[in-house]
């Protein structure tokens, strides 16, 4: 925290602006650059080892997060010495990331709690805004949870470009998700994806992508814009990928991967883990391939959501295997020290649940303009181009009444709160997956659109429900001990 303030004094400054140059300077400057960031580990490492004078309802939270920072840190290392991030990249992550992190108050970005928002809603707004421009996809993923395809719906550029500039002036956002459909497949007035990207370039753009239209072409653009990171989308080794997204598209992925190497553009992989790859997506071999031999940087881990095309719930991870996840998943971290998030099982390192526009989270739009509180809870308070015709913005949408149920229930689970609360297991934090007898009982009470056709089925399917409320039932006995004996410290 020293040298964070410190420098942050040094930016503030009359060499503030010198500062942003000589950062980038050091991260090509080897004699420099290695002494300084073998420092920063072993900073990093001594804050860990301090972890046992912590109370014991804050150890191992506190621990995850440590490893988690060292993960990012390392990755980041990697990418450095291995000199494989472009020119480009390196001035969009300093000057995004660093103006953030470093500079709080500077006047041209501001953090969410500098923002107007906090005095008139007394709390900050979310951290992020995730879209998903357009609805078309060239692939036909099995249990895909959007239900892409070869469709038109989109939202105009417009929209599009509005969405992301009041996130920036409302919420000081300056980071962004973009979802699907398949974002490289979006064009709407002659602009795509990437036209977006190049206009908001005081952002960073994290684009879940299947990765098989990202050509020479276009990965050469995104080096030469440095704020668009991909994260490529894999089932497992060949076998699983091609199981789910088709045959061919495997060594598609991979020239995909080839092409942005080339070019400096960093990425990482997202996996969705079911009850058939569980084990393979985290096993030795999937690790050394995609992380070694491809170079990814991170991986994003999600559990299948029986939702969109064909939902069932046979699909899901067991609560057994949801376990084994979570250990596995800390163990990679902890001794290859990848960077790698599990969205379900790593709720400690977010205090739960982050949707509904609570702070620290985000707000989904999809490629209706629907509003919804997740990508994968598929229900929507409103229409985001309606709201923009009867002069309203981003802020209109985040009051919704369902919106502000959600956010009441994350705060009673334990959002906010210095230590755990017994009663708030965060490894169950998901409402809609853990928690579907109350996300029913808010749905019924405030009457949120479903998004399609298959999110009303649910609703409507008697089984479904009492599926997912046992799951949930059986991922709390199986949690609730390790919950309470390794991360509150309890029995």
């Amino acid at each position: 925290m020293d040298i964070v303030q410190t420098a942050s004094r040094i930016a503030k400054g009359p060499a503030g602006r010198p500062l942003f140059a000589l950062a980038e300077r050091l991260v090509y400057n080897d004699a420099v650059r290695e002494p300084v960031l073998s420092f920063i580990d072993r900073q990093l490492q001594a804050n860990l080892d301090r972890n046992d004078q912590l109370p014991p309802g804050l150890r191992r939270i506190t621990r995850e997060r440590k490893l988690m920072g060292l993960a990012m840190f390392h990755a980041v290392e990697k990418a450095l010495r291995q000199k494989t991030l472009s020119p480009q990249v390196v001035h969009a992550l300093v000057d995004v990331f660093v103006r953030i992190l470093v500079l709080p108050s500077s006047a041209t970005v501001k953090r969410p709690s500098d923002a107007p928002f906090r005095s008139e809603f007394g709390c900050d707004p979310p951290w992020f805004l995730t879209i998903s421009p357009g609805h078309a996809c060239n692939l036909h993923c099995t249990g895909c949870y959007a239900d892409s395809g070869p469709t038109p719906a989109k939202l105009p550029w417009s929209v599009l470009n509005r969405a992301i500039t009041e996130a920036k002036t409302l919420w000081g956002n300056r980071f962004f998700v973009i979802s699907g459909g398949e974002p490289m497949a979006y064009r709407s007035d002659g602009k795509d994806l990437l036209d977006a990207v190049e206009k908001h370039s005081d952002c960073v753009f994290l684009m879940y992508t299947n990765g098989t239209l990202i050509d020479r072409e276009k990965a050469a653009r995104m080096g030469r814009l440095g704020n668009l990171i991909p994260a490529i989308s894999v089932e497992g080794m060949r076998e699983r990928t091609e199981e789910r997204r088709g045959v061919g598209t495997f060594d598609r992925i991979l020239g995909a991967m080839a092409n942005l190497r080339e070019v400096g553009v960093p990425f990482g992989i997202s996996v969705t883990a079911t009850r058939f790859n569980s084990e393979e997506i985290l096993s030795d071999a999937f690790l050394d391939f995609f992380f070694e031999q491809q170079a990814a940087m991170f991986g994003f881990l999600f559990h299948y959501m029986p939702i969109g095309r064909s939902f069932t719930l046979d699909l899901m991870p067991s609560p057994e295997q949801r376990m084994e996840l979570l250990r596995r998943s800390w163990e990679v971290i902890e001794k290859r020290q990848i960077m790698l998030i599990d969205f379900w099982n790593h709720g400690p390192l977010v205090q739960g649940c982050i949707s509904a526009g609570r702070e620290g989270g985000y707000l989904y739009i999809d490629w209706n303009g629907k509003v919804m509180p997740c990508v994968f809870a598929p229900y929507s308070v409103g229409n985001i181009q309606d709201i923009y015709a009867q002069g309203g913005t981003l802020n209109d949408v985040w009051k919704a009444p369902f919106f502000q149920a959600i956010r009441e229930w994350q705060r009673e689970y334990g959002y906010g709160q210095k230590e755990p609360l017994q009663d708030g297991n965060w490894l169950r934090p998901c409402p809609i997956r853990d928690h579907y007898g109350m996300f029913r009982e808010l749905v019924d009470r405030y009457q949120p659109e479903p998004e399609d056709e298959a999110a009303r089925e649910a609703l409507e399917d008697e089984e479904y429900y009492k599926g997912l409320v046992a799951y949930g039932t059986d991922i709390g006995e199986f949690s609730q001990d390790i919950w309470e004996k390794e991360y509150l410290g309890r029995g």
